[in-house]
């Protein structure tokens, strides 16, 4: 078993739909943090996904070094008071995964920058608190705190993502509110997605 798919997409567009789809599907996903009850590998059950993909890449430069129990990496970013880590804009670590493992697809959820601001906004302290003291690529400290600037640095991240994948099957960036959002990821994939819907929907005014 080794991991099939990485999502490079940024948080609030849809992360967590697309874990809920993949497991309803039958493959094992991590979505932000190596849950303890569903870690096939208790070494490193409890662990942030970033941190593994960091860890394998500083340590013997493959970023799935020790993350072979898992199928799906859906949101694979940690922003907190001790870790700002974002393997998702990470030229190296990418090229890395790239290079050690030719058969892994990568995929982008997206949705439509403003509309991902203002989610950010909402979502507990991450638009007001979190993203403007976390020096994050892209968006360093002191930034992010208007919508303004966070749909500049969403904006971004995709071109980033379509420079560096132009040309490439392995990759596919989807509309996470397209309705040939599902149809589009089974055939990157391979599989057959039984469920597709929103999850972890935030209903905040």
């Amino acid at each position: 078993m080794s991991v099939r798919v990485i999502n490079l997409g940024l948080p609030k567009t849809g992360t967590t739909t697309l874990a809920v789809a993949l497991e309803k599907a039958g493959l094992v996903v991590a979505d932000f943090r190596l849950r303890r009850g569903s870690c096939p590998d208790k070494a490193i059950a409890g662990s942030f996904v970033a941190r593994q993909l960091y860890d394998g890449y500083y340590g013997s430069g493959d970023p799935l070094q020790r993350l072979g129990s898992i199928d799906a990496l859906t949101e694979i970013s940690v922003l907190n008071q001790t870790y700002c880590l974002w393997p998702q804009t990470d030229f190296g670590l990418i090229e890395a995964l790239r290079n050690h493992h030719p058969d892994l697809r990568f995929v982008a959820s997206w949705r439509a920058p403003q509309d991902v601001a203002q989610s950010m906004l909402r979502w507990s302290d991450l638009g007001t608190d979190r993203l403007p003291r976390g020096n994050v690529p892209g968006l360093p400290r002191g930034y992010g705190e208007t919508r303004l600037q966070r749909v500049q640095w969403v904006t971004q991240h995709y071109a980033f993502l379509d420079r560096l994948f132009a040309g490439d099957p392995r990759y596919l960036c989807y509309d996470t509110a397209a309705p040939d959002a599902p149809r589009r990821i089974e055939a990157h994939l391979g599989l057959s997605l039984p469920w597709w819907g929103r999850a972890n929907e935030n209903r905040s005014a």
